[in-house]
C-alpha cells in the first residue's frame, strides 16, 4: 500500500460511521491522507449539503460516498439526480447497493473475522439486495458468541442490527494486518473499483 502523501489531502462526506471507516481506508490505499470526513447523519443530510461540498471541491480534493440502496436503479442515475454539475476535484461515488457490499466482497477475510465458512459468503456482493441483512445473517451463524451478541439484534428489539454492529465492522475494516483488503474486494465490486480509480484521479490532479 502506498505511503500517504502529506501534500495530497482528500476530504469527504458519508452517510455513517462504517462508511467513514471504509472511506479512510480507501484514501490511504491510493496514497493520500484523509482530511475531515463530514456528514455521518444519514443520506438526507449529505444531500442537503451536497452543493456546499461541491463548492469546496473547486479548491481542494473531495469525495462524497453514498449508498445506492433501493432509491434508483443505477448509480449514474443517482449521481446525475444529486449533482449534475460536478467540480473538477469532486469524486462523487455510489456504493452498490450499500458500502457493506464492498466489505462482503473480501470473502476470505470476512469469513475468518465472523467465524463462518467462506462458502456461506456471497460471491457477487453487488447483486445482494440487502448487504446489511446478509452480514447480520452471517453473524447469526458465527461460531463465536461475542460476534453473535454484538452484530445480531436482540429478539423483539425492533432493530435491524446488533448493539455493536458498527463497531465490529469498523474493527474489521481498520485492521491492516488481518482485516478488509480493498484491492481484493475491488475485483468483485465494480462500484468499488470505480471509486478507487476516481480517488487515484484526485491524487494525480493534486500532484
Amino acid at each position: 500500500m502506498p505511503t500517504p502523501s502529506a501534500t495530497v489531502v482528500i476530504s469527504g462526506a458519508v452517510e455513517g460511521l462504517v462508511d467513514e471507516a471504509v472511506l479512510r481506508v480507501l484514501i490511504r490505499h491510493v496514497g493520500a491522507a484523509s482530511g475531515p470526513i463530514y456528514g455521518k447523519r444519514g443520506k438526507d443530510y449529505v444531500l442537503k449539503n451536497i452543493r456546499g461540498y461541491n463548492n469546496a471541491a473547486t479548491f481542494a480534493p473531495w469525495v462524497v460516498l453514498v449508498d445506492l440502496d433501493q432509491d434508483l436503479p443505477c448509480a449514474p442515475t443517482l449521481r446525475d439526480a444529486w449533482l449534475p454539475q460536478r467540480a473538477q476535484k469532486m469524486c462523487f461515488r455510489v456504493a452498490v447497493r450499500e458500502v457493506e457490499a464492498w466489505i462482503i466482497a473480501d470473502r476470505a477475510r470476512l469469513a475468518r473475522f465472523l467465524g463462518v465458512e467462506v462458502r456461506s459468503v456471497p460471491e457477487d456482493a453487488e447483486a445482494v439486495a440487502d448487504p446489511k441483512d446478509v452480514l447480520v445473517r452471517l453473524a447469526r451463524r458465527s461460531r463465536w458468541k461475542d460476534i453473535r451478541q454484538d452484530m445480531v439484534p436482540r429478539p423483539h428489539s425492533g432493530r435491524e442490527t446488533g448493539p455493536a454492529y458498527n463497531a465490529r465492522l469498523i474493527e474489521f475494516v481498520g485492521d491492516q494486518a488481518k482485516g478488509w483488503r480493498p484491492e481484493v474486494a475491488a475485483h468483485a465490486c465494480e462500484s468499488l473499483r470505480r471509486c478507487l480509480n476516481c480517488l487515484r484521479r484526485l491524487v494525480r490532479l493534486a500532484d
